[in-house]
């Protein structure tokens, strides 16, 4: 009987990828001095020494992306929204019975780290509002003076009406629904801001602009764009932001191939319009 060839196999290790590395390249791709000085970004929760196994990356971590974290056997969260900012929900405890306690026991308690991206990504070159320009068609887009680096503006490559562009956007977007106000124009210099950028309308205006689109916009807002002759669109604040878990997932992609990404399939719009 003839003795057995046997044939070496390399098998290749992954490199161990821990949390630090994640994070120093985010802020590579995004500085963290871009962020505004009551900003709470970088990595929140979690050592940074902890390898990581599998990410899931998702623009707000609530009980649901935590859920599916779990779920997926994930031991990083990756988001744009902070898990905890002292700006608008300030961190005094962490309690079981309040909304924020709960989410924040369930993350340590499930060893899940979070990485958070905010205005630092939002300002940052080929961040939110980079993703939102391009995904709007814009073209010659540039920073919009007065825009803090917020907003984008550019053109389309003909005027359209304004019903028209408010329907492509829904559709663009995947808006549930999108309010806006008719400053008598048709569309085709257009500011942009992802999120809640209302603040910047009036230098969209300066600008020359005859169309902005951001989200949150109050009722005043909405006023005072007519009254100033400036189209005026929420287009939401999810879906003018959560382009950017897509540029997430494709950058981490190239410079982790070895580790395991996951967009969020549960995390999505949940204001809907009748």
């Amino acid at each position: 009987m003839p003795t057995p060839i046997l044939i070496q196999t390399r098998t290749r290790t992954r490199d161990k990828i821990k949390i630090r590395d994640i994070e120093d390249y985010l802020f590579q791709f995004a500085p963290k001095e871009l962020a505004m000085d009551w900003d709470n970004v970088g990595l929140l929760i979690g050592d940074p020494d902890m390898e990581v196994t599998r990410a899931l990356i998702a623009l707000d971590i609530t009980d649901i992306t935590a859920r599916e974290a779990i779920e997926k056997d994930c031991n990083l969260i990756i988001s744009h929204h902070p898990v905890m900012n002292c700006h608008w929900n300030p961190v005094q405890n962490i309690r079981q019975d309040t909304p924020q306690g709960k989410l924040l026991i369930k993350l340590l308690k499930n060893n899940i780290a979070a990485i958070c991206m905010h205005t630092n990504l939002d300002r940052a070159k080929g961040g939110v509002n980079d993703c939102l320009a391009e995904k709007l068609n814009l073209l010659n887009w540039r920073d919009l003076p007065g825009g803090d680096g917020f907003c984008r503006m550019g053109e389309l490559s003909k005027p359209i009406d304004l019903k028209i562009f408010v329907k492509d956007i829904k559709n663009i977007l995947n808006c549930n629904g999108a309010r806006y106000a008719d400053g008598g124009k048709k569309v085709l210099r257009i500011a942009t801001g992802g999120g809640a950028c209302g603040e910047y309308a009036q230098a969209a205006f300066d600008a020359g602009c005859d169309t902005f689109v951001t989200a949150d916009i109050k009722y005043h807002d909405f006023l005072d764009a007519a009254a100033m002759g400036l189209n005026l669109i929420d287009a939401g604040h999810f879906p003018t932001e959560n382009l950017i878990c897509e540029k997430l997932y494709k950058i981490l992609n190239q410079q982790f191939p070895d580790l395991y990404l996951i967009k969020s399939e549960y995390h999505r719009e949940i204001i809907n319009y009748i």
